[in-house]
């Protein structure tokens, strides 16, 4: 496809209202660029894409004007099944990234490999290192999603309870990333609100969405209810 035949389709998938719900939650990209299109639409294109001979002429052109664009190009990276590509395809991609949304849907399947892990480490410890609020958060919410289970090191806790960005959606990736690890390592997490080593707003964010997780028990809950910052 084209860009100018997915951005046809992609005007036959508005939907209006979700277009208006949805560009009131994405704070910095403008409602002129919100076309509407539902997430599980977006994937099926991706798919479709990943399937055709030109892959490279398509993602070789990072220039996308709308949201749902980014997304699309966002889960097309997602399928890339060789591992260095894929991190070369995200490296030169992440600086256009401007929103949460398009964030937090880069998934790439080749992450779940026994095999890569060690060099994911490498390059999430690089996208953290960034500076770059956005390539930041992806590379937390990376470790989050691939090194709170069988892969966890306690190391990791350190690595996102140093980070002091000032940035919004940066402090709240923080705050996810500890109660997810609250959730699902909880006594190596603990000791991090007991002596409160997040900063202020994200010590008490955290325990907010601790309280909200359906993973964590009634006494956990207790407990860290008793441990806001006033």
């Amino acid at each position: 496809m084209t860009k100018e035949e997915i951005r046809e389709r992609l005007w036959v998938l508005q939907d209006k209202k979700y277009r208006d719900f949805n560009a009131m939650l994405i704070p910095g990209v403008e409602k002129e660029r919100v076309i509407g299109v539902r997430t599980p639409q977006l994937r099926a294109m991706a798919k479709e894409i990943v399937r055709e001979e030109r892959l490279e002429d398509y993602l070789d052109d990072l220039d996308h004007y709308f949201y749902e664009e980014r997304n699309l190009y966002g889960y097309v990276l997602s399928e890339i099944k060789d591992y260095d590509e894929c991190v070369r395809r995200i490296d030169a991609f992440l600086p256009y990234v401007d929103n949460w949304g398009t964030c937090d849907l880069l998934s790439p399947k080749v992450f779940r490999r026994k095999g890569v892990k060690e060099r994911l480490l490498k390059d999430i410890s690089r996208w953290m290192a960034s500076g770059k609020p956005f390539i930041v958060r992806f590379g937390i919410e990376t470790l989050m999603r691939y090194f709170l289970d069988e892969a966890f090191d306690p190391r990791y806790l350190e690595w996102v309870a140093a980070e002091r960005s000032e940035h919004y959606y940066v402090r709240m990736m923080v705050a996810w990333f500890f109660a997810t690890a609250l959730a699902k390592q909880w006594d190596a997490a603990l000791p991090y609100m007991q002596c409160q080593a997040l900063a202020p707003w994200t010590h008490n964010k955290t325990i907010q969405k601790a309280l909200e997780s359906f993973r964590i028990t009634d006494d956990h809950k207790a407990l860290l209810r008793t441990m806001k910052v006033r």
